[in-house]
């Protein structure tokens, strides 16, 4: 049976992918054809004629079923690229999002030598992309991202060693800070800030896709930073910072309980979009 050519199956596709409403129709139809077919974007884009099997268009079309259901490609592929990295993400992580390389950017800027030793801490690590993206640009960092999810834990220690960050990196199941002690140099967190009641109108692949525990924040979607602040208070040596993901309108609030809490306000960093994606806070010394 002959085959379907590779520019009729993606004009196909994005135009129902843009009828769903998905940003990028185009670019996600051509990475979805990529996994079910084996091909690179360098051969999808300049082959555009060659004939795709029909076990492998069919295999196409389920993907593209998917995704018009509104199934996060990372969620279908099975892996997310944050910080030029590849992630592994399933059900029980939350997906790396780009806004998150703010996180990233601004912790690197408050330990501007590479090689640097230090001690960082990671909470509710996820993927372990915040920890494992640092620690891929400060070789001689080493570092802990605790979650409460021990599924969550186990696909972070994987992400390490494939990443070959396994030696300086250890995943631990815990309840935030409660079992630490110690002095660290560097903390950074994304923690759930979505308000609750704000659930239900996220976007599906969002609220459909994400766990919920790493999303929902409380009534005002503080509720872990009331819990963490203090504790990375106690945490952070003298001169030490906390990097702190917020969602949008909550940086002056949580730059308030930080300086409440005993920490100078450092930074609050906006992402691509303008937000102010990043709260920095620093002890004292």
């Amino acid at each position: 049976m002959t085959g379907i050519a590779i520019a009729a199956l993606l004009q196909a596709a994005a135009s129902r992918l843009q009828a769903t409403g998905i940003e990028a129709p185009a670019r996600e139809a051509r990475l979805l054809l990529g996994a079910a077919t084996g091909l690179t974007a360098t051969r999808i884009m300049a082959y555009p004629e060659q004939p795709i099997e029909p076990a492998a268009a069919a295999g196409f079309q389920n993907l593209i079923d998917r995704r018009v259901a509104r199934e996060p490609v990372s969620r279908i592929l099975g892996t997310r690229e944050f910080w030029s990295l590849d992630f592994t993400v399933t059900p029980a992580t939350l997906d790396p999002r780009p806004d998150s390389e703010t996180i990233v950017e601004a912790a690197l800027d408050r330990i501007p030598d590479k090689g640097a030793s230090i001690f960082l801490i990671d909470f509710g690590t996820g993927t372990g992309c915040l920890l494992l993206a640092l620690l891929s640009e400060r070789p001689h960092a080493w570092g802990i991202g605790i979650d409460r999810s021990e599924a969550a834990a186990r696909v972070a220690a994987d992400n390490a060693r494939r990443l070959g960050l396994g030696d300086r990196a250890r995943f631990v199941v815990g309840d935030w800070a409660a079992a630490l002690a110690g002095s660290v140099d560097l903390i950074v967190a994304n923690p759930p800030y979505i308000p609750i009641d704000d659930i239900p109108g996220l976007e599906p692949e969002v609220r459909a896709h994400d766990p919920l525990t790493a999303l929902a924040g409380g009534i005002d979607g503080l509720d872990p930073y009331r819990i963490l602040i203090p504790e990375t208070a106690r945490l952070l040596r003298p001169g030490g910072t906390v990097v702190f993901e917020v969602g949008q309108g909550q940086a002056d609030a949580v730059a308030h309980l930080g300086t409440t809490a005993g920490l100078a306000l450092h930074e609050q960093r906006r992402d691509l979009g303008g937000i102010a994606r990043a709260i920095v806070l620093v002890k004292p010394t």
